[in-house]
């Protein structure tokens, strides 16, 4: 399959730029106007100054994207990254010292304050592992005084994929990506996730009281009209809620 310049496992990005710079344009002035960004960034990476933790899902580029996180890691000195060895290899090349990174391995890990993080394996299109045997794709289980949420990140769904995550069943919030795999997305490199339909079923075999939808709205090539989310939801009438871009949970 083709890769697009934001899932290929390409991480020869320039250091040429100062450390702390940023722009949040990084898809569009790889590929092109048609991948100019539809949702606005609500704050600057230089305004967050009081991360603790990053969870990162990949190394692909629109969920690894350097110059939002080397600023953000300049805003947040304090701050810890966790991810698939792949992104540590991003990011120590980008001069983020290696003790501040934690490979996202399976198991429960404690971020401090009652709040823990279990990395889960996403399949994007397919489940791999690094030559150490972790995964290299990442969703991640967060829990918090009893409440779970779960992040897919990129991926389909397999057996491995909803056995790993129906462990944990119920799940309080599942924000899982609708971005359909398809022929015409796959020619031009793009690779998909669940659809709308498998997202929905996926949500009601882990038993999520809230369904956020995601990876619908950010590039036109890779997008899912609102309207067909709304009317799935309508008319199968699950039994969960589902809230789009929502500002809280």
């Amino acid at each position: 399959m083709p890769s697009s310049p934001w899932d290929r496992q390409d991480f020869a990005f320039s250091a040429a730029w100062l450390p702390c710079t940023w722009t949040p344009n990084s898809v569009e002035e790889t590929d092109g106007p048609e991948f100019r960004r539809q949702v606005p960034v609500w704050k600057t990476p230089r305004m967050v100054d009081d991360a603790d933790w990053v969870l990162i899902t990949h190394a692909h580029m629109d969920h690894c994207d350097v110059k939002t996180l080397v600023p953000l890691s300049c805003a947040s000195c304090q701050c810890h990254f966790m991810g698939p060895q792949d992104v540590g290899d991003v990011l120590a090349a980008q001069g983020i010292e290696t003790t501040r990174f934690v490979r996202a391995e399976h198991g429960w890990f404690s971020l401090g304050n009652d709040l823990r993080v279990h990395p889960l394996p996403a399949a994007h299109p397919e489940i791999e592992v690094d030559p150490q045997g972790s995964s290299r794709y990442v969703g991640y289980l967060i829990e918090y005084r009893g409440k779970r949420i779960y992040h897919s990140g990129d991926t389909s769904l397999n057996t491995s994929v909803i056995e790993a995550v129906s462990a944990f069943k119920p799940i309080d919030v599942a924000i899982l990506p609708v971005n359909e795999c398809n022929y015409y997305r796959e020619a031009r490199g793009i690779i998909g996730n669940m659809s709308v339909r498998e997202a929905f079923q996926f949500a009601e075999n882990i038993q999520v009281a809230t369904l956020v939808p995601m990876h619908w709205d950010m590039f036109v090539p890779n997008s899912v009209y609102r309207e067909e989310i709304e009317t799935y939801f309508r008319l199968a009438q699950p039994p969960f809620r589902m809230l789009l871009n929502p500002t809280q949970i």
